[in-house]
């Protein structure tokens, strides 16, 4: 079971590298998304995820979710072979919290070197802000 905190942590590069994990059969749990980070600027970001919420029907989707956790989810979920059943049972191994849980407050978590926002040169967004802006009741 690995541990990983999604503070200041590109999301692209952080879901690729855990989707590989979740394949070799791992548990993984991931706290903070609502601090992992995307890199563009806000106002093309905001544009982006508006525009796909706005598709489809309300009865029929698609649907995407609008919360920090299930949109880290979803991103890492969309790296998986969904269609196959090796892809739904690696993604049953992946649990993604807002926050830090209690039970939790006493591990040590780990933070992928590769996935650093650090690197960074650009305008970033949080997933928290984007969510909030899609309209998401904030929990965090």
């Amino acid at each position: 079971m690995k541990v990983y905190d999604a503070e200041n942590q590109i999301l692209g590069r952080m879901s690729s590298i855990i989707a590989k994990q979740l394949l070799k059969g791992e548990k993984v749990f991931i706290i903070n998304a609502e601090k992992a980070v995307l890199s563009a600027s806000r106002e093309f970001l905001l544009e982006h995820y508006k525009k796909k919420y706005k598709k489809g029907d309300v009865f029929k989707g698609p649907f995407f979710p609008k919360q920090p956790d299930r949109m880290l989810k979803r991103t890492v979920r969309g790296m998986l072979p969904w269609d196959r059943t090796k892809g739904r049972i690696a993604y049953k191994n992946l649990k993604v919290f807002i926050g830090v849980p209690d039970e939790m407050k006493s591990m040590q978590f780990e933070k992928l070197k590769e996935a650093d926002a650090d690197r960074l040169r650009g305008k970033t967004v949080s997933l928290g802000e984007i969510s909030i802006a899609l309209g998401a009741k904030k929990r965090w």
